[in-house]
């Protein structure tokens, strides 16, 4: 059964939340550790305000998971199913 169209538009919505190229590197820069903004500001390589920014954006769309201890913030990937869609979507492009 195909899913209905409720569905549809709220994966559309991630779909295109996750295709922004400096989100992606946030993902990949947090995919299987905690990392603070600073941490993912030098791997990334993008303003400190751009990947606060763009961390908001992972935040609501529910992609990213937040923890903090005292002063400090730490993000990592919400699920075991964002690590699948990176690792998918990367297999895939690697094919071609």
């Amino acid at each position: 059964m195909n899913p209905d169209d409720k569905i549809i538009d709220k994966m559309e919505s991630v779909l295109n939340i996750m295709s922004d190229f400096t989100r992606l590197k946030i993902m990949y820069a947090i995919k299987g550790k905690e990392r603070n903004v600073g941490e993912i500001v030098l791997e990334v390589g993008a303003s400190q305000s751009l990947v606060s920014h763009q961390l908001k954006v992972l935040r609501k769309a529910n992609l990213v998971d937040v923890r903090k201890e005292g002063t400090k913030v730490f993000y990592k990937l919400a699920d075991e199913h964002v690590f699948q869609l990176l690792d998918i979507c990367e297999a895939h492009v690697r094919e071609e």
